[in-house]
């Protein structure tokens, strides 16, 4: 809606901000407000004033002959400006697979010179421009967690005006680690996170069968064996004092949101408490084996090395009264 000469008013300035000024608007047949200036200018010596309330744009244009006496009043003509913007309808993950956002401008108080497009609070690449156009679009080609969110359209005019569009799907939740390994008797942490928009409302954990079909809902504070800690985007299961024969095996979180839910599933292993010592173990059996492969290899090798010994030495001994024979005949030969 726009309509304009509604009232006579007047701006009475009171001070100076970082943000503009700070004033009284009187308009006849109405109480004076305080209101925070955000835009001034002037044309041709004549000041005209913008200032907002709730959703309306409010601009004083300065009266041409008013009879103003003191230096800090204007009186003029306001005109309230209703600026708005016409969304196409939020996105429906369950049932759309793709999608195209668009805003629709009317009204605007002053001219456009560009827009863009956020995701989240943070600009979209290559949304930016100096268009002035009043009707803009942003495509989504595959609607998924990725890409859910709140998407805002943003004019840049005077002041800035934005609408936003909410892009839903269900929550996309994924287990932090596969599988958790935790000692008999200790706590066990398991973990899952959620990503997409809206975030989960709603976490439950459950204890599945050998067949993964559901053993037990587990429900915060119902059992001192198990305690949940949850936020939007996180769960956190704390299974306690652990028993290797009843808490080890499949365990299911799932997120649920208003648009549906998700799961995912971690193995939980628990080692019994000589665990530690088995390792140990394993290194003083090996060190025994080889000391006995060592001790027999060594009592084998003896009696073939001490018969070894005596053949080598006795054929020295025949070798030499064989020479000593030899010498012997020659010197009685030559002797003859």
């Amino acid at each position: 809606r726009r309509s304009s000469s509604l009232y006579t008013c007047a701006f009475s300035s009171a001070l100076r901000t970082s943000r503009g000024r700070r004033g009284i608007i009187e308009c006849s047949g109405k109480r004076p407000d305080i209101y925070i200036v955000t835009y001034l200018k002037t044309f041709n010596h004549e000041k005209e004033a913008v200032w907002r309330s709730s959703r309306c744009l409010y601009r004083l244009v300065p009266s041409r002959g008013s009879d103003s006496t003191t230096s800090n009043t204007e009186v003029g003509r306001v005109i309230i400006s209703n600026a708005a913007i016409t969304t196409s309808p939020e996105v429906n993950g369950q049932n759309q697979t793709s999608a195209t956002l668009s805003c629709n401008l009317t009204n605007p108080t002053f001219p456009v010179k560009g827009h863009y497009w956020t995701n989240n609070g943070k600009i979209i690449d290559k949304s930016e421009t100096n268009s002035d156009e009043l009707y803009i679009e942003h495509e989504i080609k595959k609607v998924d967690y990725h890409s859910a969110g709140l998407y805002a359209c943003v004019f840049l005019t005077e002041p800035q005006v934005n609408a936003t569009i909410e892009v839903k799907v269900p929550p996309h939740v994924v287990a932090y680690k596969r599988s958790e390994n935790a000692n008999e008797k200790d706590k066990a942490v398991l973990t899952c996170m959620s990503q997409g928009y809206p975030l989960p409302t709603d976490w439950t954990w459950y204890k599945l069968k050998d067949d993964e079909s559901v053993e037990t809902a587990i429900v915060n504070g119902s059992d001192v064996k198990y305690e949940m800690k949850n936020t939007p985007n996180k769960t956190m299961l704390y299974v306690k004092d652990l028993d290797i024969n009843s808490d080890m095996g499949m365990y299911q979180c799932q997120g649920t949101n208003q648009m549906g839910s998700h799961s995912d599933k971690i193995q939980l292993r628990v080692r019994s408490q000589l665990a530690a010592l088995w390792p140990f173990l394993g290194i003083v059996a090996e060190v025994i084996i080889l000391i006995a492969i060592i001790f027999i290899y060594e009592k084998r090798r003896k009696p073939d090395e001490i018969n070894d010994d005596d053949d080598s030495g006795s054929a020295p001994l025949k070798s030499n009264a064989a020479t000593n024979h030899k010498d012997k005949n020659v010197r009685q030969r030559n002797s003859n």
